[in-house]
């Protein structure tokens, strides 16, 4: 039985592991949006969030740990610059994950892992749902003196034809 195995080993002894979520989390802080199997991706969320986290506030020490889990100057560099001060305000759940299929070879789950808040596509659409309008009577007392502008309107014109003649 598994009771209290809460870390997925993932086939891998502790420094390979390691050394790939280091490698993984580099990847996602570079690049933003990663493809990798779910049991991968489930094992990264909790790697990489308190790291997040952890570069909301830019002092030494706390450069120096993310700098002792990541391995990479350039991404440690770029989580401090971009990311932190983009989900400064999120209280977590910086990563979303996304089933995308299972892989020809071996049928292994497929998931796209990415930055809450650096998806434009997603970001794009949730400021058109903002602006949409609700399918309430209000909305339709709003166009309703509009409509009644228009048959005035066209009843005017209409009035003054017969009285031209």
């Amino acid at each position: 039985m598994r009771h209290n195995r809460a870390v997925n080993h993932l086939g891998r002894k502790s420094g390979h592991r390691k050394a790939m979520l280091a490698n993984m989390a580099s990847s996602l802080i570079l690049k933003k949006r990663i493809t990798t199997t779910e049991a991968k991706a489930k094992a990264l969320k909790p790697y990489v969030e308190p790291l997040i986290t952890k570069s909301k506030e830019d002092t030494t020490h706390s450069r120096r740990v993310v700098f002792s889990y990541l391995k990479d100057k350039e991404a440690t560099a770029e989580l401090f610059r971009t990311i932190a001060p983009k989900v400064a305000e999120r209280p977590g759940g910086y990563l979303r994950i996304l089933h995308t299929g299972f892989r020809q070879g071996d049928a292994a789950e497929m998931v796209l892992v990415e930055l809450v808040d650096f998806n434009e596509a997603a970001l794009a659409a949730g400021k058109k749902e903002a602006k949409k309008t609700t399918r309430r009577s209000r909305a339709k007392k709003a166009e309703a003196p509009a409509e009644e502008a228009a048959p005035a309107a066209e009843a005017a014109p209409a009035a003054e034809a017969p009285a031209a003649e």
